[in-house]
C-alpha cells in the first residue's frame, strides 16, 4: 500500500487528519512534514514526523520517494492575517511549494489534496450565497494565492490527468489546536477567553458575518471528497462548502447561554477589512449535488462541543 503524506502536519487541519489517518489506515502509513516536531509527539499513535521546509523542492520529493508516498494531504500554508505581514513568504509558501507537489503527482502519479478558502472571494464577489463560479478579486495576498492555486489545479488536472481535489473552506473552529494567524481566528479564541475569563476583545466588529465550520465536518469533508469516484466530480478548481454563517454577536450570544457572565467588546483590526471583503454566507449546492456533502454542527452543536471539550483539557 502507498503511504499517505501531509505537509503543513501540525496546523489546525493537519493536526486532526493526521489522527484520523493513522486510526483508519495506521500509524506506519502516515508521514508528517512540518518545521518542528510538538513536545510529546507520538510517533507510534501518530506515524513518523519529519522536519522539512516546504519550499525545498528536493526536500519534499526526497520525503515521496523515501516513503513511497501515493498520496499527498498539502495543508501547508501561511494565513490571511500573516500572509499581509510578509507577502512573499505567504506566495513561496503557498504556491510554489503546490507546484512542487502538482510536478510530482504528474511525474509519479500521485493524489492530492489542496485547501482553498473563502479568501479567493473579494469585493466585487457576492456577499450572500456566493455561487460556486463568480468573480474573484481577493484583496489579500492569502486570496490571491488561494486563487493562484486553484488555477494550478485545473490547470495540472486538464493538462496531465493529475487527480487533484480541493475545498474552499470556511473559517474553521477546533479545539485541538490554538488559532494560525487567520481572520476567522476570533471564533477559536473567543472560547479560551470565555472560558478564562469571562470576557473576549474581537478584532472583528459585533455584526461582522462570515461562514463558518467546526472541524470535525471540516475532516469528513476531505475524506468524503476524498473517497468520491473521479468522474463523480465537475469542479476541479475548488468546491464550495460551508456549514453554518454567524456574526459575532451572534456567537457572543450562543456563549452566554453557557456560561451567562461572558462579555464581548470590540477592537477592530487590520483583519476587518479583509472579513468585509469576504462573502456572508456560501451556496455549496454542486457539492451537496456531486459527492453529497451534508454538515453534521450548527451554531448551538458547535458551541456546547467547543465549551466542552476546552473544559475537559
Amino acid at each position: 500500500m502507498k503511504r499517505i503524506l501531509i505537509t503543513g502536519a501540525n496546523g489546525q487541519i493537519g493536526s486532526e487528519l493526521r489522527e484520523t489517518l493513522a486510526a483508519q489506515y495506521g500509524s506506519d502509513q502516515v508521514i508528517s512534514i512540518d518545521l518542528n516536531k510538538p513536545a510529546g509527539y507520538d510517533a507510534k499513535k501518530l506515524g513518523v514526523l519529519e522536519s522539512v521546509d516546504v519550499t525545498d523542492r528536493q526536500a519534499i520529493e526526497k520525503i515521496i520517494d523515501q516513503y513511497q508516498v501515493g498520496t499527498v494531504f498539502h495543508l501547508v500554508g501561511i494565513l490571511s492575517g500573516k500572509g499581509e505581514l510578509n507577502p512573499d513568504l505567504a506566495w513561496n509558501v503557498n504556491v510554489s511549494s503546490l507546484k512542487y507537489v502538482l510536478d510530482f503527482a504528474k511525474e509519479k502519479s500521485l493524489r492530492v489534496f489542496w485547501p482553498s478558502s473563502i479568501a479567493v472571494f473579494g469585493p466585487t464577489s457576492p456577499k450572500e450565497q456566493t455561487p460556486q463560479i463568480t468573480t474573484l478579486e481577493p484583496t489579500s495576498i492569502y486570496g490571491v494565492t488561494k486563487v493562484a492555486g486553484e488555477l494550478l489545479c485545473n490547470y495540472y488536472f486538464n493538462k496531465y490527468r493529475v487527480d487533484v481535489r480541493s475545498l474552499r473552506f470556511p473559517g474553521l473552529i477546533s479545539y485541538k489546536t490554538p488559532p494560525g494567524g487567520g481572520t476567522t481566528d476570533y471564533a477559536v479564541e473567543i472560547f479560551y477567553e470565555a472560558l478564562k475569563r469571562q470576557a473576549y476583545t474581537s478584532f472583528l466588529k459585533r455584526d461582522t458575518v462570515l461562514p463558518m465550520m467546526y472541524m470535525p465536518d471540516a475532516i469528513r469533508a476531505i475524506l468524503e471528497l476524498m473517497a468520491s469516484p473521479s468522474d463523480d466530480l465537475t469542479i476541479r478548481t475548488s468546491y464550495n462548502l460551508t456549514a453554518i454563517s454567524f456574526s459575532v454577536a451572534e456567537l457572543a450570544t450562543e456563549i452566554q447561554k453557557h456560561i451567562p457572565a461572558f462579555q464581548l467588546s470590540t477592537d477592530p483590526d487590520h483583519r476587518q477589512k479583509i472579513a468585509d471583503s469576504w462573502p456572508r454566507s456560501i451556496d455549496d449546492s454542486i457539492a451537496r449535488r456531486d459527492w453529497g456533502w451534508r454538515h453534521a454542527f450548527d451554531l448551538s452543536a458547535m458551541t456546547r462541543e467547543m465549551l466542552k471539550n476546552l473544559q475537559a483539557q
